[in-house]
C-alpha cells in the first residue's frame, strides 16, 4: 500500500488504486512515574503506533527508546492547551498523535483537557485513553502500604482552582480522617500552600502522625523521606513531590508507612499468638 499527503487529510492508495481517507485518532498515554520499567505494555504500543508525538519535554526525555524515527513536538511547562490544540489538528488532518502525559492521563494531566477542547469543538475524532501508574500509586510503593484505607487527592497547585475552595477540602478531608495526598505541593514561587495545608491538617491530626515524602519515584534521582506531620516542612518538598500524610491508624514498622485496612479488629494476624 502506497501512502500520499493529499492536503488537509491522509489519502492511502491501495493496490486497486481506490482511495480511502485515513482517519485520525488521538491516544492520550500515561507513562507512568518516569522510570521505563513502570511504562505499561498498552502505553509503550500505543506510543509506537503513533505517527506523531506530542508532550512536556520532560517527560519525553524519559522515554527516548520510544521516540526513534518519531516526529517529536515538545514544549514547556504552562503550555497544556496548546500542546492539546495540536495534538488535535494533527490528528484532524489523519495522523495518529499520542499525547503523552507523565503519571496517568486522567488524573491531574492531559485527558480532561483533550476532551474538553474537542467538545467545543464538536469534534468526531477518536479518542483513546492509555493509563499509567498515577503519581500517588508509584509514590505509596516506594513508602510500602500507606493508601491501604480510604484516601483523599488533593492539588495544593491554585493556578487552576481557587484556594478558598482547597482548604476547604483539606478541612474536609482532615476531619474525616483520611489519608491524604498532596499533588503539586510546592513550586519555586509557590512556597505557602504547603505551610497552610499543614496547619489545616494539624488542627485535625497530631503532630506525630507520619509522613512520606517521594520525589521523582522510579528515576535516578529518586528521593524517599519518612518524617512527621509536625517535621515534614524540614524535608526537601517540590514539584516532582508527591506528599502522603497518615490518618488516625497509620504507623512506620521497619522503614516502612503501613496504613492498616481493619484487619486485626476482625481476623487473629498472628497465628502462633492464635493457638
Amino acid at each position: 500500500m502506497e501512502e500520499c499527503n493529499c492536503g488537509g487529510g491522509r489519502t492511502e492508495v491501495d493496490g486497486h488504486g481506490v482511495n480511502a481517507a485515513r482517519q485520525g485518532m488521538i491516544s492520550v498515554v500515561g507513562t507512568g512515574p518516569g522510570g521505563l520499567d513502570h511504562l505499561t505494555p498498552a502505553a509503550s504500543k500505543s506510543i509506537t503506533a503513533a505517527d506523531v508525538v506530542v508532550g512536556y519535554r520532560t517527560y519525553l526525555d524519559l522515554i527516548p527508546e520510544l521516540l526513534v524515527g518519531k516526529e517529536v513536538l515538545s514544549s514547556t511547562m504552562m503550555q497544556e492547551v496548546d500542546r492539546c490544540a495540536k495534538a488535535l489538528d494533527l490528528a484532524q488532518s489523519g495522523k495518529r498523535v499520542a499525547l503523552v502525559s507523565g503519571g496517568d492521563p486522567g488524573i491531574y494531566a492531559m485527558a480532561g483537557l483533550v476532551f474538553e477542547m474537542a467538545a467545543q469543538r464538536e469534534s468526531k475524532l477518536a479518542i483513546e485513553v492509555i493509563p499509567g501508574i498515577a503519581a500517588v500509586n508509584g509514590c505509596a510503593s516506594r513508602l510500602g502500604a500507606p493508601l491501604m484505607h480510604d484516601f483523599a487527592a488533593i492539588s495544593l497547585s491554585d493556578l487552576l482552582t481557587p484556594w478558598a475552595l482547597i482548604e476547604k477540602r483539606l478541612e474536609a478531608a482532615g476531619m474525616a480522617d483520611f489519608v491524604i495526598a498532596l499533588y503539586n505541593p510546592k513550586s519555586k514561587k509557590r512556597t505557602e500552600n504547603i505551610v497552610r495545608a499543614r496547619e489545616i491538617l494539624l488542627s485535625h491530626r497530631p503532630s506525630t502522625t507520619p509522613v512520606g515524602i517521594v520525589t521523582a519515584a522510579t528515576r535516578d534521582d529518586e528521593v524517599i523521606t519518612l518524617t512527621t506531620l509536625g517535621a515534614m516542612l524540614d524535608a526537601n518538598i517540590g514539584m516532582q513531590s508527591t506528599v502522603i500524610i497518615g490518618n488516625a491508624s497509620t504507623f512506620v514498622w521497619n522503614g516502612h508507612m503501613i496504613t492498616p485496612r481493619g484487619y486485626a479488629g476482625k481476623y487473629q494476624l498472628d497465628e502462633e499468638k492464635g493457638r
